[in-house]
Formats: C-alpha cells, structure tokens, sequence
C-alpha cells in the first residue's frame, strides 16, 4: 500500500499549493466562486455548464455502483457539470435509457457495456449525434469500435490471470467462480482469465445474484456435494461475506476470495475471513470518466492514446487491509 501513500502525499502537496496559489490571486474572481460555493455549487473551474449522463447496467440496491457514481459526482461538482445518472439491469431498459440521455441534449455519455449487444445501437445513435460517450467499467474490447472515445476500468481477463496466479502462490487446487449475472461478458472473463492462469481446476457456479438466501444456499450445497473445493471466488463484494458465511454452514474449509471492497470485505480481510480481494477501484472509475469528459470538452484532452485507462487490479490481502478500511467506509474504496 506505499503507492498510496505516496499518492496521498502527492495529493496534499498539490493542495497546500493550491491554497497559496488561491491567496495570491485577485479577489474578483475568488469572490465569484465564493458566491457560487454558497449558492449550493462545487465547481472550482470557470468552463461552461455542461451536461453529462452516466448510464449503468446497476440493479436495485448494488453498493459497487452507489460508489461509482459517488466518484462521478466529486468529479462533476469540481467540473462544472451537470451529472444526470440512471440504471438498469435489464439490457433493453439501459439502452432506452441511453437514449432518453440523448434526447436530452447531454454534452457528454459515459456508459457501461455489460451486455453489448443489446446496447450497441443506442450507443452509435450518440455518436452519430455528435455526442462524446466514454465507456467505463465494462465493454473494454467493443469501446472504440462503437465510437467511444475511451474506456476506463479493469481488464477483466488481466483480472481474473491476477487472481489465478494468486491462487497458484497459496497452494489451491480446485475453485468455483460464482457467477451472480448471468449474460454479463465481464463476469465470464474474469473466470476465464483464472482459468488461463491457475493450475487447478475452475469450475463455475451460476447464481441468481438478486437472491442472498438462494446464493448462500447454492454456495453451500456445492460445497457439500464437492469435497475437493478448496476455494470459492465470488465477482462482487456483496457475495464474498454470503460465500464465506455458506462455506462455514458446510463445514468446509474452503477460502474465499472476491473482485471488489466494500466495508464488509475490507474488515472480513482484517479478521482473515476473506483470504484476498481484487479492487478495481470503483470510485476512480466513476471520477475519471467524468473529468475525462470534461478534459475532452474544455480541451480537447484524451488520456490513453486509444488504450485502456487501467483502475486495476489490485490485490489487497488481509496484511494491507488496514489502509483500505476507512476508505471503505467513506464509500470511495
């Protein structure tokens, strides 16, 4: 966790800066912030209003998105922006959404390509309407070709190669990766990028991910009916504790390991419940495709020369748990 710190300690050089720089500045300009700061605004820049729509593939309740957009309205309160974000995850549903965006007038779209055929179409109807669309989190392989300017996450496969190999290192021999949403391409590579790297056996275990009881359930039996499973991945924080919860109702000594923190995880990982996480960094995800956005409207600015900006992986394990923990439970980790 150094490089945290040394962010962080980047971070407040660059604020301590700032505030000098802010005290030397004439007051005409600092008092029109001041007036905008108590009018209820956050901005700290002087761009034209404009208007951004994040369209999400979330379903009801999911805390992975709740942070996500906590990173995209930070960002869009800095910026000047407008943020205007909806969900669903019924892929046709998203897509009437991306167009409701459009209709809209929105400067900018940033939306995610969990399941991109049914979201093809609405996302080139942008496009083609002149509107500069970021995708984020998943999609990273049909971004460019549907017109986005960038994608900004997790490679999935590099992901899920990252946590075979991590296996490999703790010594496991058979895994089940729980898939909680069925349909979704981001899900399948992260199992198929253990598969690639892991030497034991990957079996998956599809899940109905609205269903806590049901997924415990299933979790459970698969561990009594297989013996030999000496670790169970789930793809979202939400599922590990439930996993961990299940493997201990079997009597099994199965570990578990899961892709994404939220405080749940964070402190099972200080308590040694919960072997090691993936973080992806959500909030990032969220904070970067908007002020990518905002770079590419104000600007003319694109980070990644058409590559993938990377937010992971990383893997957090129970020794670095500590550093995670209060972030988690501000909602930004």
């Amino acid at each position: 966790m150094r490089p945290v710190r040394a962010a962080l300690a980047a971070t407040a050089a660059l604020t301590a800066v700032a505030v000098l720089a802010g005290c030397s500045s004439t007051g005409g300009k600092r008092a029109e912030e001041e007036q905008r700061r108590a009018a209820g605004g956050q901005s700290a820049v002087d761009t034209p209003r404009w208007k951004v729509a994040m369209v999400t593939h979330s379903g009801e309740g999911d805390t992975y998105w709740d942070i996500v957009r906590s990173g995209a309205q930070q960002a869009a309160d800095k910026d000047n922006i407008e943020f205007l974000y909806s969900h669903d995850d019924e892929a046709g549903r998203q897509a009437e959404l991306v167009r409701t965006a459009i209709n809209q007038d929105v400067d900018g779209l940033i939306v995610t390509l969990a399941k991109p055929d049914a979201m093809e179409s609405a996302v080139r109807a942008a496009v083609e309407a002149g509107i500069p669309v970021i995708t984020v989190n998943s999609g990273q392989d049909l971004s460019g070709g549907f017109g986005a300017l960038a994608h900004i996450g997790q490679d999935e496969q590099l992901a899920g190669e990252a946590v075979g190999e991590e296996l490999n290192e703790r010594g496991a021999s058979a895994a089940v990766c729980v898939l909680h949403e069925q349909g979704n391409i981001g899900h399948e590579q992260r199992c198929d990028g253990i598969r690639a790297t892991f030497d034991g056996s990957v079996e998956s275990l599809y899940v109905d991910g609205t269903n806590m009881p049901a997924v415990e359930s299933a979790i459970e039996a698969k561990l009594i009916s297989g013996s030999d499973v000496d670790t169970v991945v789930t793809l979202g924080a939400p599922f590990a504790t439930v996993a961990a919860k299940a493997a201990s109702q079997a009597g099994s000594d199965a570990a578990t390991v899961t892709f994404d923190l939220n405080p749940e995880v964070a402190t099972a990982l200080q308590e040694g419940t919960i072997d090691f996480a993936v973080d992806q960094q959500p909030y990032l995800q969220g904070y970067q495709s908007v002020d990518l956005l905002w770079l590419w409207l104000s600007n003319g600015n694109m980070l990644g020369g058409g590559q993938p900006v990377l937010t992971g992986p990383q893997i957090v394990t129970p020794d670095e748990a500590d550093d995670l923990v209060d972030y988690a439970r501000r909602g930004t980790r």
